[in-house]
């Protein structure tokens, strides 16, 4: 799928909803500034949440629970352990189960090795600086 503009990717995410159950997980992979965190902030619409909703890149994580669904939003890119990244997800995954919300990874590579069932997304740069996103759905990667 092709999306030319952060409107658009927004769009998307909310869009997006539709397809979620509680307790889905969705990994985002894509460089800086490709449209994770935009594509975020659609779910969030999608879910009617309330809150701005913001790149979790120094908190680590965001938690939103204003909407339909419990969001969990974790930015991994500043973790470089490991151990350190899948500490914060179990951690993460914990809260998903007592909320029955949806959590949304970005920067996954260090925890995907670990992921039984989710969503995954790819997003990369096309021409025009338009954006190529290609969705897998929920598959069991054990």
């Amino acid at each position: 799928m092709l999306l030319k503009n952060r409107y658009e990717t927004i769009s998307f995410g909310k869009d997006f909803v539709k397809h979620l159950k509680p307790k889905s997980i969705i990994i985002l992979n894509g460089p800086i500034g490709a449209g994770k965190t935009s594509f975020v902030q659609g779910v969030g619409e999608g879910l009617g949440i309330k809150e701005s909703i913001t790149s979790p890149t120094f908190a680590l994580s965001h938690h939103y629970q204003s909407g339909a669904m419990y969001l969990i939003h974790m930015d991994l890119y500043r973790i470089e352990s490991a151990l350190s990244a899948r500490e914060l997800y179990l951690e993460e995954e914990e809260e998903l189960e007592i909320n029955n919300g949806i959590l949304i990874v970005e920067w996954p590579e260090l925890i995907e090795p670990i992921l039984e069932e989710y969503w995954k997304i790819d997003i990369s740069y096309t021409f025009n600086d338009w954006r190529e996103f290609n969705i897998y759905e929920p598959t069991f990667s054990k």
